[in-house]
């Protein structure tokens, strides 16, 4: 995954024309990444997750709090408070966590029954605070279409959890390994092709790009590190290297695909640039942080054996 879906995302901008049309399968290629996950996951699971919502309830705040101001900031000292490049860094603060995160966080070895319930819940409540934020922050209304909006994350998420979840009940946790060698292949095969089609889809504003790239990038980079940095530090007190996987993954991702329609439907196109920036960084960057992720877990675990044998 380390050097495919950087290859991906290349290989989406190459062949933008030949791939265009089959951006629309985008929203069922991730349906099946969700159902592939929600097949280990029983109700008991995902109760257990809900009855101790502590860890939900800081992820949110980290995601669309901290996160949000942090951008404000970096964009207001960088671009003025008045850029629409500031705009975009906030936006992608506060749109609802990306479906992609399940994936990296059962590959990473986090929690996928809270990740899961995490993704549904903030998708559930991005009607409400991505306009909230936006108007916290800029005072500016933003109408959504909240009834299209619901449709695309029910079929997204809401309904491939639920199909998996009843799958394993049904099957009382035997499905999963019996599909796995099939499935997990596939699904992988699924993420590089959404990694692409995204790619595809932002290419033909690529030349939108190139005035002010060389502070964008670097501060979009940093953006999303930061967000990584937030959730694994925020976690860190849990002491539990799961839940701090997860937690750091859901605050570092969000649903670019949603990001751009918004920046696109509801603001100037400058304020879409850095929102088309994080798709290009932000799979990279989780690729560069599941590798840092399985370095420092072999080192910690090296040491602990170390301290074992003495």
């Amino acid at each position: 995954m380390f050097l495919l879906v950087p290859g991906s995302l290349v290989l989406g901008f190459f062949f933008s024309d030949t791939l265009l049309p089959f951006v629309k399968a985008v929203p069922y290629l991730f349906a099946y990444v969700t159902l592939t996950m929600a097949i280990g996951c029983g109700l008991e699971q995902l109760k257990a997750v809900i009855r101790k919502p502590g860890v939900m309830i800081g992820t949110l705040l980290i995601a669309h709090i901290v996160s949000p101001l942090a951008a404000y900031l970096i964009g207001k000292y960088t671009f003025g408070p008045d850029s629409p490049y500031v705009v975009g860094l906030v936006l992608f603060a506060l749109i609802p966590l990306g479906v992609s995160t399940v994936f990296w966080v059962g590959m990473s070895g986090g929690s996928v029954p809270l990740i899961l319930a995490m993704v549904v819940l903030d998708s559930a409540l991005s009607p409400l605070v991505v306009p909230a934020g936006i108007k916290l922050l800029f005072h500016t209304n933003v109408a959504l279409d909240t009834g299209h909006l619901a449709f695309d994350l029910a079929m997204i998420v809401v309904a491939p959890t639920v199909i998996g979840v009843l799958l394993c009940e049904l099957s009382r946790g035997r499905i999963q390994p019996a599909v796995q060698p099939y499935a997990a292949p596939l699904s992988k095969l699924c993420f590089i092709a959404v990694v692409a089609l995204n790619a595809a889809a932002i290419a033909p504003y690529a030349a939108g790009l190139k005035a002010d790239m060389l502070k964008l990038v670097p501060i979009s980079v940093m953006l999303v590190a930061l967000c990584y940095a937030f959730g694994f530090i925020g976690a860190a007190p849990l002491r539990n290297r799961e839940k701090q996987v997860t937690v750091s993954y859901a605050t570092g991702m969000r649903n670019i695909s949603l990001g751009i329609v918004l920046a696109i439907g509801y603001f100037s196109p400058l304020t879409a640039v850095p929102v088309m920036l994080t798709i290009m960084i932000q799979q990279p960057v989780a690729t560069l942080y599941h590798y840092a992720l399985q370095k420092l877990h072999k080192s910690k675990a090296g040491k602990a054996n170390a301290m074992q044998v003495r």
